[in-house]
């Protein structure tokens, strides 16, 4: 059986926390003997969220490691932790539990098949969304197929996915949009990330495949949809520009 490093990236998250989220997590992980540890990566959070984890996660779940980074947005606080994992699979969630802890049972069964990348797809209906929310996504599927394709990948920016440990470090070599991010002021959730992660994926010829879950529509103060759709757009440009200019070294 493949192990299994679950990953939660996390930045002021304490009204999360005192949801009880990290609960679930922890009693949900504990019985599933395919993973190996759960890092809370923090990026630079302001409130008491590291806080209510040392004095109240930390020695309640043995699997649970915390990491302290810098503020430099979601991305750098992803990569710091698939730089840290053990386990021969990363598997991130978010930390508001959009998508059920529970739909890890199909991950493990994908993971078991080898496959080096599995995408949980939330393609279909997005229970919950607001409908501005469900057009500016089929607006972005549009844009990205046509400047950078993917368009055998229906939701590439579901926060529900497992790479193999091992080619997740190797696309994190040939990154360049988000090789070294500066620091950010504010929330940043860093959406043309995933973008990047998964064009040099294919680039590589990594195996992808992507499968449903289950997911509810989770309002969060950590999303700014006019900057984060401008910033997004930007990253698109860029990497189609390193692309054909040949600047990536895959």
């Amino acid at each position: 059986m493949h192990t299994i490093s679950l990953i939660i990236p996390c930045y002021n998250e304490e009204v999360n926390i005192q949801k009880g989220v990290l609960d679930k997590i922890g009693n949900y992980v504990q019985h599933v003997s395919a993973i190996r540890e759960v890092i809370i990566s923090d990026d630079g959070s302001t409130d008491d969220t590291k806080a209510l984890i040392k004095k109240e996660y930390l020695h309640r779940y043995p699997l649970f490691r915390l990491l302290e980074n810098e503020h430099k947005g979601k991305a750098q606080t992803l990569i710091s932790a698939i730089l840290a994992a053990t386990g021969d699979y990363v598997l991130f969630t978010d930390i508001d539990l959009a998508t059920p802890i529970e739909e890890v049972e199909k991950m493990i069964h994908e993971i078991e098949k080898n496959t080096d990348i599995i995408i949980g797809s939330r393609s279909g209906a997005r229970k919950g969304a607001p409908l501005t929310r469900k057009i500016m996504a089929v607006g972005f599927i549009v844009i990205r197929n046509f400047i950078i394709g993917l368009k055998n990948i229906k939701d590439t920016q579901c926060g529900f996915k497992a790479f193999r440990t091992d080619a997740a470090k190797r696309i994190i070599n040939s990154l360049i949009v988000f090789k070294n991010t500066q620091g950010v002021e504010g929330s940043s959730v860093s959406a043309g990330f995933d973008l990047e992660f998964i064009f040099l994926a294919t680039k590589m010829g990594l195996s992808i495949t992507e499968i449903p879950v289950v997911w509810k529509h989770v309002e969060t103060k950590n999303v700014n949809f006019i900057t984060d759709t401008i910033e997004t757009m930007q990253d698109i440009l860029r990497i189609k520009y390193y692309d054909i200019t040949g600047t990536y070294k895959i």
